[in-house]
């Protein structure tokens, strides 16, 4: 059942689209290509069991960990917003 301008399904719409664009922003960040064996950042040696675990990485554990920090500060946005939002 629809409620107010909505269309039937519409939350799960947007709930859908959201997961998606969620999982294709984490594939588009995964690396590729092949490993380097030192970190480009910061230049320590990257162990093998990184480097095959992880194939195309080019960090070491602590850059990536900063990275990764860094990344999580920036967050993404609310598609619905709060309804005070909407209604101005």
């Amino acid at each position: 059942m629809a409620t107010g301008w909505a269309q039937d399904g519409a939350v799960q719409d947007q709930i859908d689209d959201t997961v998606d664009e969620a999982v294709q922003r984490a594939r588009s960040q995964l690396p590729k290509g092949e490993s380097l064996h030192h970190c480009e950042e910061c230049g320590a040696a990257i162990p093998e069991a990184r480097r095959k675990a992880l194939p195309g990485v080019r960090l070491c554990v602590n850059c990536q960990a900063a990275e990764d920090h860094a990344q999580a500060q920036h967050g993404g946005y609310n598609r619905r917003g709060s309804k005070d939002s909407q209604l101005r």
